[in-house]
């Protein structure tokens, strides 16, 4: 084998390492963001949110990498075949070409197996953000200027298209005539659901010290409060 041949070979092994440690990188980063969304999916309706953008980046740069780590080890194969006297048999290559695509085949199983997982899991959230319609739930709305509150308003409806809820907070406004009930519409982020009252056991028990929101006897208000003592038990289900 001449120097040049295997300088040749040297190089394109180097280039199969160099492309597949940045798709390593790239898998790496891609797991980081599905996690991102799978505990926290309401980070993409935040003005400048750059996500999704960023995901679909890293799927199309893995997807680039995972063609030229093709290329490269075909062309890697070709020199090989070159240099050897008999060349190894047609079964012989036909398990090398095997072993490689089924590398090539496991990788994108693992991409597209990722990507439905991502979509099962927003396509849960949007189900059970349709299911709060007629629901009572916590939001957080503007009502002077910049000022925001915490109010106890019910979902009319839930649009999956541009993920907004359409509320109604059914007290009626006192600063205007006639009782209006104030309508607002507000993204998923402004929303939390109440533990339903049909599932007692669904409640989450919050530790003392905890920062929570509770509601002001009789109104539709929320306020900042805290914590003082744990959840107690009781026979009936009030």
């Amino acid at each position: 084998m001449s120097a040049p041949d295997a300088a040749a070979i040297i190089e394109s092994a180097k280039e199969i390492d160099r492309l597949r440690d940045e798709l390593k990188e790239v898998i790496q980063e891609i797991n980081k963001l599905h996690k991102k969304l799978q505990t926290t999916p309401e980070v993409v309706e935040r003005p400048g949110d750059n996500t999704l953008s960023r995901l679909r980046y890293l799927y199309t740069q893995g997807k680039e990498l995972s063609q030229n780590e093709e290329n490269v080890s075909n062309q890697l194969l070709k020199q090989l075949d070159a240099l050897l006297p008999s060349g190894p048999s047609g079964k012989q290559k036909r398990r090398i070409g095997t072993a490689e695509g089924n590398d090539l085949k496991k990788k994108r199983m693992k991409t597209d197996s990722d990507i439905q997982k991502l979509s099962t899991s927003m396509r849960n959230h949007l189900d059970i953000y349709a299911n709060l319609k007629g629901e009572e739930v916590a939001a957080r709305v503007r009502v002077e200027g910049d000022k925001e509150e915490w109010l106890v308003v019910k979902v009319q409806s839930f649009d999956r298209e541009t993920r907004l809820f359409e509320v109604v907070d059914e007290e009626p406004a006192e600063d205007e005539e006639g009782g209006v009930q104030r309508k607002y519409k507000l993204p998923t982020s402004h929303i939390i659901p109440f533990p339903k009252k049909t599932e007692p056991g669904s409640a989450q028990d919050y530790p003392p010290g905890r920062p929570v929101l509770a509601v002001y006897p009789g109104t539709s208000a929320l306020y900042k409060a805290t914590v003082v003592n744990a959840n107690r038990k009781r026979k009936t289900d009030e």
